[in-house]
């Protein structure tokens, strides 16, 4: 296929994670991305594990795909003037230095745009315009102080943090979808401009319902664990042997739940037959279909609910997720070959072209890998073959 991005130049200047996702989305979807990396330690996350692959963390291998890396140490005058020569013809320069870091090298956005007008320049940072504005960003205490963990957890237990750094990952799509409006407009305008994507605003931004829903009342309903505020029954359920999760999204969803269940009275019951009173009346419905839920095992519940248009499904862990069927059919898990790790698994791009997946073009890079080759050509690409 040919991608949509083919012939973009995109400048990595950054590290850890919202950065990294950001340029990975890029690259997937066919951007010339080069990585810019300490000439030491490389990117943060190349250290973090275990576990490791033929030297290479797992955690960086999740979010460096289809990239190519360049060591540099910006106090050194050659890689300077070699990064600087890379954004001077750049497409797009991404980064997340700490605010105003970059302009005594020369590579802030004001002083590049000088020398490359058509430059879409995207800053990842802590806080946007404000009073802390200058105050770095870090993923757990944004999803501590941005309110996504005053909301997650057992109802009267302790906040709990979402299993992966969902407030780095959504910051980089934030990015993402900014650069992705800035190229479209410099089709019009023939110019380029900056962006700022803070990572605080953009969690309280996703905090969606929850916010809209407390702007509105001025009451916060805190933890509810795996229930719903505003739509009932929608939460984990124990059948006889294990959860699974139901999510009845409207009154009619509800009705065939009921005869489902073969407890057709509760849905003729005024406390239950629309959903504002079935939240308003949240216990007594919860605790009656607990318990039916409680004869029967969980695979028996979920067809015949399913059979009949009810939203429901399992509880996986990791191991149950890898062995999805509809995941092991979608193309999405791949084998590509790494130069140090051998044959890795790996997860491609979610997003489908005309029926197809985009593809893995370049394994995660090693660390320096290509800086001969970025030193002695540029921007041009070797013609690495596909992964497969």
């Amino acid at each position: 296929m040919t991608l949509p991005l083919t012939g973009v130049k995109v400048l990595d200047l950054s590290r850890v994670l919202a950065g990294p996702f950001a340029t990975q989305l890029l690259g997937d979807l066919g951007a010339n991305v080069v990585k810019v990396e300490h000439t030491v330690r490389g990117d943060d996350t190349r250290q973090w594990g275990p576990p490791f692959a033929g030297g290479e963390s797992a955690y960086f291998l999740s979010t460096n795909r289809n990239k190519r890396s360049l060591t540099a140490d910006l106090r050194n005058a050659d890689d300077l003037a070699r990064v600087t020569a890379l954004a001077s013809t750049a497409d797009v320069v991404i980064e997340n230095f700490r605010r105003g870091a970059l302009a005594r090298f020369g590579l802030d956005y004001p002083t590049l745009r000088t020398r490359n007008p058509a430059l879409v320049y995207c800053s990842i940072t802590g806080f946007g315009p404000g009073q802390d504005q200058d105050l770095p960003g870090y993923d757990f205490l944004v999803q501590a102080r941005g309110g996504i963990m005053g909301i997650t957890g057992a109802a009267g237990g302790e906040p709990t943090k979402v299993g992966v750094a969902v407030a780095d990952m959504v910051c980089g799509l934030y990015a993402a979808s900014a650069i992705l409006a800035a190229l479209y407009r410099r089709q019009i305008s023939g110019t380029g401009e900056a962006i700022e994507v803070p990572l605080f605003e953009t969690q309280i931004s996703w905090l969606a319902n929850r916010a809209q829903e407390f702007l509105i009342s001025g009451e916060d309903q805190g933890r509810l664990g795996n229930a719903h505020p505003s739509i009932v029954p929608y939460q984990v359920f124990q059948a006889a042997d294990k959860p699974l999760a139901l999510a009845v999204g409207n009154d009619a969803q509800f009705r065939k739940l009921c005869a489902a269940l073969d407890r057709p009275e509760l849905a003729d019951d005024t406390r239950f037959a629309t959903n504002p009173e079935r939240v308003r009346h949240r216990e007594p419905l919860v605790f009656t279909l607990a318990a039916t839920f409680a004869k029967r095992p969980a695979a028996e519940w979920i067809a015949q609910l399913q059979n009949v248009g009810v939203p429901c499904g399992p509880l996986n862990d990791l191991a149950a997720v890898f062995a999805d069927s509809h995941l092991r059919s979608s193309g999405m898990l791949q084998t590509i070959t790494h130069p140090s790790a051998g044959e890795v698994p790996m997860l491609a791009s979610p997003i489908c072209f005309a029926g197809e997946r985009l593809p893995i073009r370049r394994p995660p890079p090693r660390h320096g890998e290509h800086s001969s080759q970025i030193a002695a050509q540029g921007w041009e690409e070797d013609n690495a073959p596909l992964q497969s």
